[in-house]
This record gives structure tokens, sequence and C-alpha cells, in this order.
């Protein structure tokens, strides 16, 4: 089968930049029956370093410093945009303009305004889009959508969400671009909470109002004095800087069809590393889902046998994607492996036509929740999550 060549730009080359490329160039091997093969044509970023890395190890065939250059090359295909948060949104509205369909990671922007635009104006331009919701694509969650969509769990009556984790557990790290309202937007509502709002509306149904609470722990961090990739490798001085976004929160959620639920978020816990569950709860059973353990499920169904509780069900080639990664049950997927999910998804949607990834209005629905939960915090009443209305790929 003749495949078709498509033209591949990275904006912005930090962690997440070279997972989205090692995502696209682990297509051929996960994904051998794509129709497309990739061409790493350019990255960007403003770090002569990076640039070189982008090069000499990373396979592109050159590296620029200006996202708009990058656009511009008829010979890319599509994009990703892995920059911070508060570039997301002139950099999506850039590429509508220049017509490149894009894979860009989440929080869309520092706003629900600037998620709305996005997702408009890529809805407007009719362009396939994909969002870095990635734990929606491990087995053990699609495998839960199955059971809870298909109602075996009966009617889904309440749901928990809880991303607990410690990235920003130290007080003496760094205060980066993540801390400023300006930059971040929102702190861990943005940062995790997102993803926990995703996937309660991915395996139940949309949340429409919520009430929350937030706090700011650690409300002084270091300036830093070189910068890091991701949360590591930072260096800093003695002068503190104020944290301007919150640490923690949790809320109250009602779901269409009545489901109730809670979910929250803290990226200052100490203890819990990635702690990232989802669970759901219905008249003939529940589930429970655990990123830690991402390769398993657990499951109980009915409540008439001597066995009633919790079975511990391993994900293995009968669960979505796991044989393309490994061979049997036990053998345990990673969080890469997600995103090489993701990046094919986008990828078949472009060649399809069909929204198969996380859409940019997925984003934009996400961002409603956060900046509701925003909203709610500051106020402590209960705050209405807009309707988006370019429709999601949860509803399918």
């Amino acid at each position: 089968m003749s495949k078709k060549t498509l033209g591949i730009g990275v904006i912005s080359l930090g962690w997440m930049g070279r997972l989205h490329t090692r995502g696209y160039k682990g297509l051929a091997e996960h994904f051998p029956e794509s129709e497309a093969s990739v061409r790493l044509i350019s990255a960007c970023d403003p770090v002569a370093e990076t640039r070189k890395i982008a090069v000499e190890q990373l396979g592109f065939g050159k590296a620029v410093a200006d996202y708009r250059e990058l656009l511009a090359m008829p010979e890319v295909d599509l994009v990703s945009i892995c920059s911070p948060n508060y570039l997301h949104h002139e950099i999506a509205l850039a590429a509508v303009e220049a017509g490149k369909p894009f894979w860009i990671e989440k929080p869309m922007g520092t706003s629900a305004e600037q998620s709305r635009d996005i997702a408009k104006a890529a809805a407007a331009a009719g362009l396939i889009t994909a969002v870095g919701f990635n734990y929606r694509h491990a087995p053990a969650v699609e495998k839960a959508r199955e059971l809870i969509r298909s109602g075996r769990l009966g009617r889904i009556t309440n749901v928990r969400a809880w991303l607990i984790a410690d990235y920003a557990s130290a007080p003496n790290g760094p205060l980066t671009w993540r801390y400023s309202r300006e930059k971040a937007g929102s702190g861990v509502i943005g940062d995790l909470l997102s993803h926990g709002a995703d996937l309660v509306q991915y395996l139940v149904g949309r949340i429409t109002a919520v009430s929350a609470q937030t706090s700011t722990f650690i409300p002084e961090r270091p300036i830093p004095t070189k910068a890091g990739l991701g949360h590591g490798g930072w260096e800093v001085s003695d002068q503190l800087g104020p944290v301007e976004n919150e640490d923690y929160v949790s809320m109250l959620v009602r779901l269409d069809g009545g489901t109730v639920g809670t979910l929250e978020a803290s990226r200052v816990a100490v203890g819990p590393r990635a702690e990232y569950v989802v669970e759901a709860y219905g008249t003939d059973g529940s589930l429970r889902w655990n990123f830690e353990h991402l390769n398993d499920l657990e499951v109980c169904l009915g409540r008439d046998n001597e066995l009633h509780g919790y079975s511990r069900v391993m994900a293995g080639p009968d669960f979505p994607h796991f044989g393309r990664f490994q061979p049997g049950a036990g053998t345990s997927m990673g969080f890469d492996d997600l995103k090489y999910v993701e990046a094919n998804q986008f990828v078949t949607s472009y060649l399809t036509g069909r929204q198969l990834a996380p859409s940019a209005t997925d984003g934009w629905a996400a961002a409603e929740v956060d900046s509701a939960a925003v909203a709610s915090a500051a106020d402590g009443a209960w705050h209405d999550v807009p309707t988006v209305d370019e429709g999601t790929t949860y509803d399918n």
C-alpha cells in the first residue's frame, strides 16, 4: 500500500514537544496499517541548544526560532503546539490562519474565552484538531467507557475523580510560568483538574454545574536563574516571588441525567506521586481506574453473588489499543504509549476527515468546567457550566 507522506512541525521542544515527536515516530511501529508516513520537517524553539538537539538528535530537517516561520512552510502539513499556556492562543490562531491542522496541549490557553476562540476558529476553518487528553487513551479507560456506555453498570448515580500529585510539593521548587496567573491562568485547575473533567465527561456525560473551593499552600517560591525541562533541571536564586494561582481544588459537580459527583486535584501533595483516579458508581455495579496502575481496571458487576466486590482486571490484547504495544496481560504499557495512540488518532482524523482525536471543542468544554470552578471558588456559589456549541467527541 502506498502511504501518504505527511510533513510534521513541532512548536516548542520541552518535555511534551519531545513526546509529541516520539508519538509521530512511533506510528510506523505501532500502527503499521496507517495510510500515512511522517517526515519531521521542522521544530521551533527559542533556545539555540534545543534547536541543535532537534536536528542532531531528534531527526528534524531544520529548526527555527519563530513559530511563524514554521507555519509558513508549505511542506508542513500538521503542527503540534507544545508551548506554555500563555502562547497557545496566539499560536493556535496563527495555525488556523495558515490552514494547518494542529495537535495542542491542554489547557488550551489561559481562559475559557481563549479556548472558545481557538475551537470556534478551527471549526470555522474546517480544520481537524487534537488536544492532549492522553489519559482517556489508556486501554483500561476505554474498556471502562464501553462498560458504562453499554449499561453494564446500570444507571450511573455518582462519580469521583481525583488527581493528586507531588510535582510542586517542594517549597524550594522554582517559580516558573505555571505559578503566574497571566501566563498559566489557573494553577492546578487547568493543569490537572482539566484532565479529571475530561475523563468524567468522556466516561459518563457532560458536567453541568460546579461548586468549588481552592487554596494555595505554598504562597512564595524562589525565582529561577536557569530554565529546566518540564518540572526538572531548574536552578533558583535566594529571592522569592508570589504564587498567584491555586495549589489545590475540590468541588461538587452535577452532570446531565442527574448524576452527581466530586472532583479534587493537588499539585503539592506529599505521598501520592501521580494518583489520578476516576470512579463510576451505578445501580448494577461500579468501576475504578488509577493512573499509577494504568494497566488495571477494578470492576464490580452485579450484587447477588457469593464473592461480591471488586475484581482486578488486567488490560490485555482484548482491550482497545493494548495489543499494539504488548503481547499479553501483565506486561505493562506506559505513559508514552498513550501519546502514540493520540498521535495516531490525530493523523487518522486528518486523513479521513473524521474527528477521532479529542478535539479543540473538547478542550473548550473542559476549559468551561475550569472557568466555572475558578468563579465558584471566588464567590462560594454554584456556577453553571456553559454548553459548547460545536459538539464534542465524548458525545459520540
